[in-house]
């Protein structure tokens, strides 16, 4: 067991609420195009996005800091892919709710969730735990993915 370092567990929480937070500032306004769609069965409520969001960039933000703080030579590839990942989570809502390009928005979707098992693979390497903590966000981005390529399908 280590002692957790709260600056450096605060500044990975911040850094993947921020992505979330940057994807909601650029497709303010454009979310409302999920209401006005048909939508696949299993389609949740507009509302329970943000919520499951929030929970979910929190514990990548946990998961990271636990990577970080490890003596593993191989933090800094894991890392890397974490941001990778981080990067293409911030993608796919610009090009699916500004753009509107569902197909090219499932492609980014499916290279994301890609990145993120890749992540979780390295991960398990140097902590289980933080692996782990990953379930939520892999299983959630597979539903995403269903719903993207249901809309694709129905609003075509």
């Amino acid at each position: 067991m280590y002692a957790i370092k709260l600056k450096p567990l605060l500044i990975s929480i911040l850094i993947s609420v921020g992505v979330g937070a940057f994807a909601g500032i650029i497709t303010t306004g454009t979310v409302d195009f999920y209401d006005e769609i048909q939508l696949p069965g299993l389609s949740p409520p507009s509302f329970v996005f943000p919520i499951v969001w929030s929970v979910l960039y929190i514990l990548m933000g946990v998961s990271a800091y636990m990577v970080y703080s490890s003596e593993a030579k191989s933090k800094n590839t894991a890392l890397k892919i974490y941001g990778v990942q981080l990067l293409l989570n911030s993608i796919w809502p610009l090009i699916f709710f500004n753009m509107r390009r569902c197909l090219f928005a499932f492609v980014i979707i499916v290279f994301l969730w890609a990145m993120i098992f890749l992540m979780m693979v390295l991960f398990w390497k140097i902590n289980k735990k933080a692996a782990l903590l990953q379930i939520p966000y892999i299983l959630w981005v597979s539903y995403a993915a269903y719903l993207n390529i249901s809309i694709c399908i129905l609003n075509n």
